[in-house]
């Protein structure tokens, strides 16, 4: 065990770190863009965004280095005890939390703020890892599902009475993980099935999806006629849809609020909105198309230094990389993400313990639907659900989690040949 932990460091996948330090340096680089004003600030101010960020970068580079020295069995063995404290943590949240935008999910610490849902989705990963791992689970009976689903649901809750639904919309990247397992095809065409239908009730006048609904159920009875299980099946699956439209309704109508109702509409042309909620895409849009090929330079964004973008250190900071370094800017960004999740997934398949699988995929489509909705958000092809780009983003809560995330597959990877 000495001699392992003495090798450690060349065991390590230190390209996957390399791109993860470049992620970050371009993240303090582009949010020391949006805040440094020549005329008042200076080069190291710790009081501002990008002097906190720096803070933010050395901290996590720290921490996930004093990752690395602990024993890869650690993770497997406190998973349900870090999984308890992240939830202790998003209970504590809604009795002292601070709101910030209309949402109470900051726990105030001085002058900084802690995320709890952040920190939530590593021990949901370890934990999901743990189960599935420990007890040679079959995915594809009712129980285990059932286990996984309440891992996965009980964060997804108490985020959504912060309420933060973009932060809880990251939760349903754990389907995928399932699915590598062996969740049946079957429940991730339902999922998409009901995402299908809660477009189309904004657009279809509900009888009419109604009687849709019926015929296509009643097609498919007819085909399967002489198979009485099937048929009943069929009925069942035909009322459960009929019924989701009502619940679907209901939940937009009565559940979201205003301006996640008018989000979703913009993003699919129910209506058009260029000073309010559209706003923040449409110039985040205007940014990005100035930056052309290569971009306008460093420190030359008028979009960023006139603040027309909101947000723009954080969620819309897709929109500094694109005006000041043009395609060729974004194009390595994307690169890099791609990159570091092509060689997530390969490290993932690697693996000899079904712990270290679970937790690599688990990482990995985490990673992805950030990256795709964050970047989605600001080019105006996905809602703006408020969600920060993985390393790149300001942000302390953030990054530290994305950190630990990803090091302790890191340390996992590293000891793969020796942790079963």
């Amino acid at each position: 065990m000495q001699q392992q932990n003495s090798r450690f460091f060349f065991n390590v996948d230190w390209i996957t770190i390399l791109i993860y330090m470049a992620l970050c340096a371009i993240g303090f680089v582009n949010i020391f863009s949006v805040r440094f004003d020549p005329d008042t600030s200076t080069a190291f101010n710790f009081s501002d965004e990008y002097g906190k960020q720096l803070i933010f970068v050395i901290s996590a580079l720290i921490l996930g280095l004093s990752i690395l020295l602990l024993d890869a069995k650690f993770f497997s063995v406190f998973a349900p005890i870090v999984y308890g404290i992240t939830i202790i943590m998003l209970m504590a949240v809604l009795v002292v939390g601070r709101n910030v935008g209309g949402n109470q999910a900051w726990i105030p610490i001085g002058s900084f703020r802690l995320q709890p849902s952040e920190f939530a989705k590593f021990g949901t990963a370890l934990l999901l890892a743990r189960y599935i791992s420990s007890f040679n689970v079959k995915l594809n009976t009712l129980k285990p599902i059932l286990i996984c689903a309440a891992i996965i649901i009980l964060p997804m809750a108490l985020i959504m009475l912060q309420p933060d639904a973009g932060s809880m919309l990251v939760f349903l990247s754990f389907m995928f993980p399932l699915y590598r397992e062996g969740l049946p095809g079957n429940l991730l065409i339902i999922f998409w099935g009901a995402v299908l239908l809660f477009i189309l009730n904004l657009f279809v006048a509900p009888a009419m999806l109604i009687f849709a609904i019926l015929a296509i159920g009643a097609l498919f009875a007819y085909n399967a006629r002489k198979k009485i299980r099937r048929v009943v099946n069929i009925g069942i699956i035909t009322i459960a849809a009929i019924a989701y439209l009502f619940v679907a309704k209901f939940v937009f109508e009565n559940v979201l609020k205003p301006h996640q109702r008018t989000r979703i509409e913009l993003i699919l042309g129910l209506t058009t909105d260029n000073r309010g909620a559209g706003y923040n895409v449409r110039q985040s849009k205007i940014a990005i198309g100035a930056g052309q090929l290569t971009g306008r330079g460093f420190l030359e964004g008028t979009q960023t230094k006139f603040g027309y973008v909101p947000a723009q250190s954080t969620d819309f900071i897709f929109s500094t990389i694109g005006e000041e370094w043009g395609f060729i800017g974004c194009f390595v960004v994307i690169g890099l993400y791609c990159f570091l999740l092509l060689r997530i997934i390969n490290m993932a398949e690697r693996q000899r313990s079904a712990f270290s699988r679970v937790y690599g995929y688990s990482i990995a489509c985490i990673l992805f639907f950030h990256v795709f909705i964050n970047v989605g958000m600001t080019i105006g092809i996905m809602p703006v659900i408020g969600i920060p780009l993985p390393f790149i983003s300001y942000g302390g809560s953030s990054l530290w989690s994305f950190t630990i995330l990803l090091f302790i597959f890191l340390k996992l990877d590293s000891n793969r040949m020796g942790f079963i």
